[in-house]
């Protein structure tokens, strides 16, 4: 699975992470369907924007939702998911940038890949994976030779890259080849005239997305000798900054120009989520919605916020409410008094005892189950691990025997639901307080 907008459950609430969840598992299916069982293994995050873009555009139409059966994916659980050509060119598109994924570790002789014989069989999976998406897309009236012409255009512009080189050159193909399939998502919805706007938006995603990609992979292409467009061209991280920045008002200014039918999803992932991305890549900020979620999580919040002072990527006009007690104006402090280890934290000191037998109520604490040995452990996380319920349901420690919380359910937001919105006026928001 990989992917730039990866969003948190607690900030999508119920009914955007219900929609979001019916598109990738729309789009994992319609890639079993076209393509066979192991076509799903390149189901992405980014990919299924292209079937929450056309169906935001479209609105939802009779049979645009089916009952998909059981997955272990989801726990064994049923779900109702995406269908239709939205999905199905998500599928196409990402075999195509799956295909590319593979290419691009191959040339930089990653891991096992290094070997002869593994990289050439990787080669053939990538070539079958470029028919197999020309093959769909050519059934939705999409050529995805615009898209394997932007992969293969993109080793000569390295090779050619060097210091001085603006970094929007090596970026310049994934930016064509997002603004395509981002393009053709209106014609599939039957609106035309959204073309324009939508290859506008696809062009600084796709930016975004090679820009945020070197980013996170700077310190391990540097440690491992591989290529990195800002390490060749010499590009620093405040002006990758401003070009991410750049291109995340680009992105919500095309929006405004699109017409939709229902934008919340696609508003949701293209604004919010997509800047939450951005901060999560420079370490910049914890929370894509409300300030003062990321302001109260005090000494916890992984790294400096966006508009914090002292912080080199900080936004004009800091929080007057970051910082700590009586800082920044803050008549009230900046601590927050129920986060991890405070005071009035789930067993902290200043929690009510609990009820019942020994806490002065009903109920009282179970005992703590006996931790497993090594071994029995060992066996319990592979179970969890091959049924997938690591990743999609409530599951005890495999050691521990604790309750613990799916993986996909993990937030990174430090905050406990995050129900506000803070998109500056933005286009077409669904929340309150726009």
């Amino acid at each position: 699975m990989f992917g730039i907008v990866r969003p948190c459950t607690h900030r999508l609430g119920e009914r955007f992470k219900g929609e979001w969840m019916a598109h990738l598992c729309g789009l994992c299916l319609a890639l079993r369907g076209d393509h066979g069982q192991f076509a799903r293994i390149v189901t992405n995050y980014d990919g299924l924007l292209v079937s929450v873009l056309t169906e935001a555009q479209s609105g939802p139409a009779p049979g645009a939702r089916r009952t998909a059966g059981p997955c272990p994916l989801r726990g064994m659980r049923t779900a109702e998911v995406a269908r239709g050509e939205g999905a199905r060119l998500a599928a196409a598109v990402s075999l195509v940038l799956a295909s590319a994924k593979v290419r691009d570790h191959v040339a930089d002789r990653d891991g096992l890949l290094a070997r002869a014989p593994i990289a050439l069989a990787a080669r053939r999976v990538a070539r079958g994976w470029d028919r197999a998406g020309a093959r769909t897309g050519a059934s939705l009236g999409f050529d995805t030779a615009v898209l394997v012409d932007a992969v293969d255009r993109q080793g000569g512009i390295e090779a050619l890259a060097g210091a001085g080189t603006s970094v929007l050159v090596v970026t310049e193909p994934t930016e064509t080849a997002t603004a395509a399939a981002f393009a053709h998502t209106a014609r599939l919805a039957g609106r035309p005239g959204n073309a324009a706007a939508l290859t506008e938006a696809g062009r600084y995603f796709g930016r975004l997305a090679h820009l945020l990609d070197a980013v996170e992979d700077r310190d391990a292409d540097a440690a491992a000798g591989a290529w990195n467009p800002l390490t060749a061209t010499g590009t620093p991280l405040a002006e990758a900054r401003r070009l991410c920045d750049d291109a995340l008002r680009g992105i919500r200014l095309a929006l405004r120009e699109v017409e939709f039918a229902d934008a919340g999803l696609a508003h949701r992932l293209l604004v919010h989520e997509l800047r939450t991305s951005v901060d999560r890549a420079f370490g910049t900020g914890s929370c894509g919605h409300g300030h003062a979620a990321t302001a109260s999580a005090g000494p916890t919040a992984p790294g400096p916020r966006a508009g914090a002072p002292g912080n080199p990527y900080a936004a004009p006009g800091g929080d007057p409410y970051a910082g700590g007690p009586n800082g920044g104006g803050n008549p009230y402090g900046g601590g927050n008094p129920y986060a991890p280890g405070a005071p009035y934290a789930p067993g902290g000191p200043g929690t009510p005892p609990p009820s019942g037998p020994g806490g002065g109520g009903g109920g009282g604490r179970q005992p703590r189950k006996p931790r497993r040995g090594l071994l029995a452990g060992c066996a319990v996380a592979l179970g969890l691990f091959c049924t997938c319920r690591l990743c999609c349901t409530e599951h005890e420690g495999p050691w521990s025997r604790e309750k613990k919380q799916p993986w996909c359910d993990n937030c990174d937001c430090g905050c406990d639901g995050c129900d506000g919105c803070d998109c500056d006026g933005c286009c077409c928001c669904p929340c309150d307080g726009c």
